[in-house]
């Protein structure tokens, strides 16, 4: 499902308009969608309604007018002077037959619910004065909060709190969500946010064409690799995952495994022969070969049935590390980069990004979580403007050339064309050692069945969510594999 940035909604608003819908119209059904929520979270007892001088204020006075009419006691704080409202706001406020009081925090109270229509998607700078006051009344009033469009002092385009944010109990939002409600911090203030329909038709997307989207089946599900009646293993894709010595062979293993359970035909373990051993007896139905340094490496590599390849969990970061990465990185072969793959790198970044575009279409996925993200990516550091998460993820698959895939509660997928994914669906005891191995895992043994790695990517953090949410409180990485069959199962019964 797309994600609008308020200047991509703006653009939605004005293109409806244009064809012949009236701006209030849309208003008035947004505000109407806004009432529904608001009775359905407080069925009984007096509201207030907090609103702004803006449009989102316009919302909330088509919301108390609506309320009022259903016999619901209804208060309107106005932030601003009502005589100074404009266009279809103004027309709102017409509407209403209450009375209409000065924002005050010393006068918010303790109503059955506050409906929260300070400001929209659009706020772009930090709240203060009495805008700041009357945010932080409402969070000490203990009260239900609903929303308008997202919670007064989010950024709908970055999730940033601008400096102070309500903090609500639920959001009604209109047509698309918005990054914000995705994107962290903002998501934590924005509740269960219900999507309402205000006459937007879907088809002014083709116009807008926007670039950044949840994270969900509907984005990938014509790529999931469905096996077929006829088919064979061969025919899913040979996944290599190079392992690291002795001390370090763990972390390839979970991948292994992943791939294996993401649906790879074969998985080889590439083991430095100090550790085949170790890792001979750990593994069954993953192969184990023994593979010191990028020669050796090379030479299986090129068997072109070895089609995916995974290098960082566990590698160690140095020199042979970086050999290895660059022997891997092959035309037509998929790669993920996670770990020390990338901390490798750290001192030359721009001999990865070199060695990744040098190849046409490079199927190449980089899975840093924030601190490897710092170190491999650190010229953003120095961009003044870039301030959100999904901002940093573009730009570092533009600069690389790569698929980056931006861990945490909020994991950010973005491709060098500019598509962009946000991810929704982890819970928080994925925070576990080795449960980045595993996502290494599952995308390369997509990758291994020719999904392509923006699709690949998206697809395997979204199951990885998924593998979490069955595994339940208390997993540990090894469970994850474990889940990801019935994972598969709900997935393939959706496509049915």
């Amino acid at each position: 499902m797309e994600l609008l940035t308020s200047a991509e909604m703006g653009r939605a608003d004005a293109l409806t308009i244009g064809a012949g819908t009236a701006g209030f119209v849309l208003m008035s059904q947004a505000g109407r969608a806004v009432a529904d929520a608001a009775a359905e979270l407080a069925p009984v007892g007096p509201v207030l309604v907090v609103a702004g001088p803006g449009n989102n204020g316009g919302d909330g006075f088509v919301a108390a007018t609506e309320l009022a009419a259903r016999g619901r006691r209804v208060a309107v704080m106005l932030l601003g002077d009502r005589a100074r409202l404009k266009g279809d706001a103004a027309r709102a406020a017409a509407g209403w037959s209450g009375d209409v009081v000065a924002a005050d925090a010393g006068a918010v109270g303790h109503p059955a619910l506050i409906i929260d229509a300070l400001f929209g998607a659009g706020l772009d700078r930090e709240v203060a004065g009495a805008a700041l006051e009357l945010i932080r009344a409402v969070n000490a009033s203990g009260v239900p909060v609903l929303a308008v469009d997202l919670p007064s002092g989010v950024n709908g385009t970055t999730g940033a709190v601008m400096g102070e944010a309500v903090r609500a109990s639920a959001s009604v939002t209109f047509f698309r969500r918005k990054p914000g409600h995705l994107l962290l911090p903002g998501r934590l203030r924005c509740g269960p946010v219900r999507v309402a329909e205000i006459g937007i038709a879907a088809s002014v997307l083709d116009v807008v064409a926007p670039q950044t989207f949840e994270n969900i089946p509907e984005l990938w599900r014509a790529r999931v690799p469905v096996p077929r009646i006829d088919g064979h293993k061969y025919s899913r894709g040979h996944a290599v995952v190079v392992s690291g010595g002795m001390a370090a062979t763990g972390a390839a293993r979970l991948a292994a495994r992943a791939a294996l359970r993401g649906g790879a035909g074969l998985v080889t373990v590439a083991s430095p022969r100090a550790a085949l051993a170790v890792n001979a007896a750990a593994l069954t139905a993953v192969m184990v070969r023994p593979i010191d340094g990028a020669v050796e490496l090379a030479a299986l590599l090129a068997d072109r049935r070895h089609n995916a390849c995974i290098i960082g969990p566990g590698a160690g970061v140095g020199v042979e590390t970086r050999d290895l990465v660059l022997t891997a990185l092959g035309d037509g072969r998929g790669v993920v980069l996670d770990a020390d793959a990338l901390t490798s790198f750290a001192s030359a970044p721009a001999d990865l990004f070199d060695a990744v575009k040098a190849f046409h279409d490079p199927q190449v996925v980089m899975t840093p979580h924030e601190g490897e993200f710092s170190r491999i990516f650190n010229e953003l550091k120095r961009e003044d403007k870039v301030h959100s998460k999904l901002e940093r993820a573009r730009l570092a698959a533009q600069s690389s050339g790569a698929v980056v895939l931006l861990k945490g509660p909020d994991t950010v997928i973005a491709a060098p064309d500019g598509r962009a994914a946000i991810t929704a669906n982890a819970p928080p005891w994925l925070a576990t050692a080795g449960s980045g191995d595993v996502l290494s895992g599952i995308i390369g043994g997509l990758l291994a069945q020719a999904v392509p790695a923006f699709e690949a990517a998206c697809m395997a953090a979204w199951m990885h969510g998924e593998a979490g949410g069955e595994a339940g409180p208390g997993l540990i990485a090894e469970d994850l594999p474990e889940a990801l069959p019935k994972v598969f199962r709900r997935l393939f019964a959706g496509l049915a």
